[in-house]
């Protein structure tokens, strides 16, 4: 028999997420593994936890054993068809409340789990909010973590500009954190980005399609005096600003995230 402390002591996890692992497949609180360690596990979960543990121990992210990761203090639900939210979006997300007006129309491309339009459309209730990905998966969830979070958030599939249904008012703010690690970039091949979908990491080319696609046609998306928005690798921000001044944006300049390192660029549109 395996009690709760039998399999934490022998689990080669870190404790931390060995806990999180005994909570989620067991539904116990951190409370209760403390004040209980000595109850014994039922042979069903411990086949689960093992099997989680095995995955975790084959480099599997957290995020996706569990099913859901926080993100400027909401939880939302990711699965393999998303990227993994990152702490560093939340400057996205905050330069989106910071640009957008009273009333204002935000759209979100390549949306993912929807974690900008989402917190965007709750922080802003007074804001119309557009969301659109390639990946009917990845709208699916998306347009599920609206509905448990309680957010308006209109959804589109398709390909950068070419959606269904068609957007057919420009906005205020286009905002995207599209696809931008170079196709060689080694970091490709390590860690959790070993196991989330390639084709919302890389453009299999130089990193910079998508914001050359964003740039160029963003004149017929974006209202005059609004904003283009994007998240990018922290070695990019000059290449991304040429691109921006070359398709006529103006006051185009680069925000550094909370390490200090090159993050956010953006761009406004003067017709």
């Amino acid at each position: 028999m395996t009690s709760i402390r039998d399999w934490l002591q022998a689990s080669p996890l870190p404790k931390l997420e060995a806990r999180m692992l005994l909570q989620y497949v067991g539904g116990f609180t951190r409370a209760h593994l403390v004040a209980h360690d000595d109850e014994v596990l039922p042979e069903m979960m411990l086949w689960q936890l093992n099997d989680m543990q095995q995955a975790r121990l084959d480099g599997v992210p957290m995020a996706y054993l569990l099913g859901e990761r926080e993100f400027y203090g909401r939880v939302f639900q990711v699965t393999p068809a998303v990227l993994i939210p990152r702490p560093e979006t939340e400057l996205l997300v905050e330069t989106v409340l910071q640009y957008l007006p009273q009333g204002g129309r935000v759209w979100d491309i390549g949306t993912g789990s929807g974690i900008i339009a989402i917190t965007n459309a709750l922080e802003r209730s007074d804001a119309t909010v557009h969301a659109s990905d390639i990946s009917a998966a990845a709208v699916d969830i998306a347009r599920n973590n609206a509905g448990r979070l309680g957010a308006q958030v209109v959804f589109h599939i398709g390909s950068w500009y070419e959606v269904m249904p068609v957007i057919t008012e420009p906005v205020d703010v286009l905002v995207s954190n599209p696809p931008y690690i170079h196709k060689d970039d080694a970091h490709l091949a390590q860690g959790d980005l070993r196991f989330e979908p390639q084709q919302a990491l890389t453009d299999f080319d130089d990193g910079l399609n998508a914001y050359r696609a964003l740039a160029a046609d963003c004149a017929h998306y974006v209202k005059s005096q609004g904003w283009l928005m994007v998240e990018h690798g922290f070695e990019q921000a000059q290449d991304i600003q040429a691109i921006f001044q070359a398709a006529g944006l103006q006051q185009v300049h680069t925000l550094q995230d909370y390490a200090g390192l090159d993050r956010i660029t953006l761009g406004q549109l003067r017709v």
